[in-house]
């Protein structure tokens, strides 16, 4: 004979803890206990140990019997069974706090499936947005009998075992009254209606597997992880149930040049000595082609330089961020005879503390 738990110890409370603080603590563990929400091993068992324990714990008179006499003292209360008791299944007390899977949720319409994706960018279609286009596989409406499963034609039927409400009770008589348990209809599975004709291309079910190929407008601005969600492109729901959503995460290649930074792009510019003493006009890259940059004389190593509006777009907004343009001064490291020689006169005519 399997030894029961303390009902205390199922619920993880102290023995004087009041009726709301049971309830709180039902409440909590019924989410990660309930089947359906929970589909490891032993999950059915749990919830039904942690139900009963609720039952008893949740009752003064019940509680009482228990904390005197124990789990025979409480057997007189849970699972007999008295003339006219009700006991509905495991999901009762659950639906009763959160709203569960009852016969009249899983005959109303359900929503389908949502989709993931991961889409990669090149830098510059994340900096000025594209156009791309996107394949994928996903469960359909049956384009033939339109999501009913039933032959074009053919209706489906109410079940005759439930009447169509989806359960059937099974009553039990013993020494202690009847005992009532409300199950699932064993011929419809709950759904409350029999196919009779199934619709051929589906198979009764009413969904189908399509591939499809989806426009894409990716807005200029989007960074990596950035993510996109387009309303009704996911799976087809079930007994007219909305479709679901896409959503689109964008992974952005690295660019050859240039560093993001927000908006703003960071681009590490190479002088030598002579640029950066006597100051120069360089050519260098920007997202939008090339330009001509002036260089100050006496720039130093680390001086940035700001190209206002040469960054990425700004994502649903106006305007772009910036180009910031790092100087690094390289000092050589081989000369030529000649360039040795006229390094060696210009250290001749500046002061050693001359910058």
């Amino acid at each position: 004979m399997t030894t029961k738990r303390d009902y205390y110890e199922v619920l993880g409370v102290a023995r004087n803890v009041t009726e709301e603080e049971i309830k709180s603590a039902f409440r909590k563990l019924a989410f990660k206990c309930h089947p359906d929400h929970n589909s490891s091993d032993g999950a059915e068992d749990s919830f039904k140990e942690l139900n009963e324990a609720y039952e008893v714990l949740s009752n003064p008179d019940k509680r009482a019997n228990y904390d005197r006499f124990g789990h025979g003292g409480a057997e007189g209360y849970f699972g007999r069974g008295f003339e006219g008791f009700d006991f509905g299944g495991l999901g009762d007390i659950f639906d009763a706090f959160f709203g569960g899977a009852t016969t009249a949720t899983r005959q109303a319409p359900q929503r389908g499936a949502d989709l993931r994706y991961t889409m990669t960018l090149t830098f510059e279609e994340a900096a000025f947005g594209s156009e791309k286009e996107l394949t994928l596989s996903r469960v359909e409406n049956c384009t033939l009998c339109y999501g009913v499963g039933a032959k074009p034609g053919s209706q489906p039927s109410r079940c005759p075992t439930c009447e169509g409400s989806g359960q059937v009770r099974r009553v039990q008589q013993n020494i202690f009254g009847r005992f009532t348990n409300i199950v699932t209809c064993p011929q419809c599975h709950g759904e409350g209606r029999i196919i009779k004709d199934p619709c051929p291309q589906c198979r009764g079910t009413g969904r189908e597997k399509h591939q499809r190929t989806i426009p894409i407008k990716v807005p200029a601005g989007v960074d990596d992880s950035s993510q996109m969600r387009l309303t009704g492109e996911g799976e087809a729901g079930e007994k007219g149930g909305s479709p679901g959503n896409l959503y689109i995460t964008f992974s952005v290649k690295p660019h050859e040049f240039f560093v993001r930074e927000n908006d703003d792009i960071l681009y590490d510019l190479q002088l030598n000595f002579a640029q950066a003493a006597l100051g120069a006009e360089i050519e260098i890259p920007t997202l939008g082609g090339k330009t001509k940059l002036k260089i100050p004389a006496g720039s130093q190593t680390g001086k940035v330089l700001r190209l206002k509006g040469q960054g990425v777009a700004h994502l649903n907004q106006s305007g772009r961020g910036d180009q910031l343009v790092n100087l690094v001064v390289v000092t050589p490291e081989k000369l030529t005879k000649e360039q040795r020689e006229l390094f060696e006169k210009l250290a001749q005519t500046m002061h050693p503390d001359q910058r």
